[in-house]
């Protein structure tokens, strides 16, 4: 049974060690993921450079420290010139490297150069947006054939910093481009059986749709986890910014076939197509995600709804089983949730830690303890 008690004890593991790390990343980044289990320090050039500045916010929102306060302050910095110069921003997950740095600095302690920063950051993102296939290109150069019109279930997340830029500025242009293309997500990206692509093509110059394919999954019509879980989390949030319930009942047909999918430990394969037996890796960063996407969800649902108290032990115990994921028989180890997988097929970050695992780890524990204000 998961208690207060127990989360606390996982709540101060993870806290420990985000304080043992703030010298190493003061200025510096974790790399996207581990080598042994082991973090090195690296610029901020990444799209996963969001998630240790979000872990400091959450840490900070936790118990204050006046160390953490300092390395978020150096962190913001870093994030400012980044976007000054724009370093490596040729892609759609600006919304999770401004959302867990500016909003969430924002949203905490009300600091105008982070609104700003924000608002500067929506706008990079929208160059993406494509009038026609209303959506935003997910990867690579605007005039690049290869990727124009693509979309990726990742991008669900993405979405925030555009809903953010909206209701701060009044411009509903920023609200017009997220709406539009969560709907062409939900239309899309989710299959008849509510498994999900994890990239989908809109034709640019018509505006129809071309063809589901996938990128990190095992073949394009398996489900790749992490991706279902990106759908399960972003939908939902998504719900928040527009009050559409239909996001709500996608999110819940996507929730139950990933439930309906997991080993008898509840920790996910790297894709669904894998069950009970297999000899493929998990993807512990999927789980993670899932929790806050399965928290999110029973959230909005009423209490007359049987899906809301499932979803929430649902994720309880998921959350449980993830305990015993974790770097506690690693003490070398800089990171939090063992056995994340980044690319199975582009062969990178198998069975390490992941930055952005261990950001929702952190995340799913914190709501699961107490009140907490999203940064989404």
């Amino acid at each position: 049974m998961l208690t207060k008690k127990r989360i606390e004890q996982e709540i101060d593991f993870v806290y420990n060690k985000i304080v043992d790390n703030l010298e190493a990343f003061e200025t510096k980044v974790p790399k996207a993921v581990s080598t042994n289990y082991i973090y090195p320090a690296v610029e901020n050039a990444d799209w996963t450079d969001g998630f240790w500045i979000g872990m400091l916010h959450l840490a900070q929102y936790y118990q204050p420290d006046p160390r953490i306060q300092a390395v978020i302050t150096k962190q913001l910095a870093v994030f400012k010139k980044r976007l000054d110069e724009e370093i490596v921003l040729n892609h759609h997950d600006i919304g999770f490297l401004y959302s867990l740095s500016a909003i969430a600095d924002y949203r905490e302690n009300k600091t105008a150069s982070s609104r700003d920063m924000a608002l500067r950051a929506a706008d990079v993102l929208m160059r993406r947006y494509n009038e026609t296939a209303k959506v935003l290109q997910a990867w690579g150069d605007l005039s690049d054939k290869e990727q124009q019109g693509r979309m990726i279930i990742d991008c669900n997340m993405n979405l925030p910093l555009l809903y953010f830029a909206s209701n701060e500025t009044g411009n509903l242009i920023y609200r017009t481009a997220a709406e539009n293309h969560v709907k062409l997500a939900q239309k899309y990206l989710i299959r008849e059986d509510y498994s999900t692509f994890h990239t989908f093509y809109m034709d640019i110059e018509t505006g129809e749709p071309r063809y589901g394919a996938t990128a990190q999954g095992f073949s394009d019509d398996s489900c790749w986890s992490r991706g279902q879980a990106w759908g399960i989390y972003g939908f939902p949030i998504s719900y928040t910014h527009t009050g559409d319930v239909s996001l709500l009942e996608s999110a819940s047909h996507l929730a139950d076939y990933y439930l309906s999918h997991l080993p008898a430990d509840k920790v996910a394969y790297w894709d669904l197509i894998f069950t009970e037996g297999s000899t493929e890796e998990r993807d512990t960063s999927a789980s993670a995600i899932t929790v806050c996407g399965l928290l999110e969800l029973a959230k909005h649902l009423p209490l007359t709804d049987e899906r809301k108290k499932r979803y929430e032990e649902a994720a309880m115990e998921i959350m449980e089983n993830l305990f015993n994921y974790t770097t506690k028989d690693y003490p070398e180890s800089n990171g939090l949730l063992v056995q994340g997988v980044y690319s199975k097929p582009g062969g990178t970050g198998i069975n390490e830690c992941t930055t952005w695992g261990d950001y929702f780890y952190f995340e799913a524990l914190i709501r699961l303890y107490k009140s907490w204000a999203t940064y989404w």
